[in-house]
């Protein structure tokens, strides 16, 4: 799971190289657009107005996609994720971070403004959840018609 780390680096582990670094390429440009590194040191220093204020969120949107995809992309090449829907957890992943972001400059969660990086994090676990079930869901919806066919 070297794409937890970096996106494109479990490309690197699965041998496909240009893939790779066309992520890596890509995770490069979208951080630099969006400031991102800059963002998530005032985070972890407590700066969220700050934080929000040097956000570019028209390349930081792209970020979350990117991520997940990239990590989904290095478990299905690793020969991985080979059931239905095993996509779902991933794709709801990036959903719900994306949203986060969306709302970041703003939503409050038990009065603490989180920002950029910090509510964006906090939302992943749920959708990761979320797609778990709807995969589970949708793997017994479609057993259960081809049992009955």
């Amino acid at each position: 799971m070297w794409s937890i780390a970096f996106p494109g680096f479990g490309q690197y582990l699965n041998g496909k190289y240009v893939k790779g670094t066309a992520f890596l390429a890509l995770e490069f440009i979208i951080n630099v657009q969006a400031n991102f590194n800059y963002v998530i040191l005032l985070s972890f220093h407590g700066k969220i107005l700050d934080a929000i204020k040097y956000t570019d969120y028209q390349w930081l949107m792209f970020y979350p996609c990117l991520y997940f995809f990239s990590m989904w992309d290095a478990v299905k090449d690793a020969n991985g994720g080979k059931g239905p829907y095993s996509f779902l957890p991933y794709m709801f992943a990036a959903f719900f971070v994306t949203t986060g972001l969306i709302f970041s400059s703003n939503l409050k969660v038990f009065g603490i403004l989180l920002g950029p990086v910090w509510l964006p994090m906090l939302l992943t676990f749920p959708g990761i959840v979320i797609g778990l079930i709807i995969r589970q869901i949708l793997k017994i919806i479609f057993k259960n018609q081809l049992l009955h066919e």
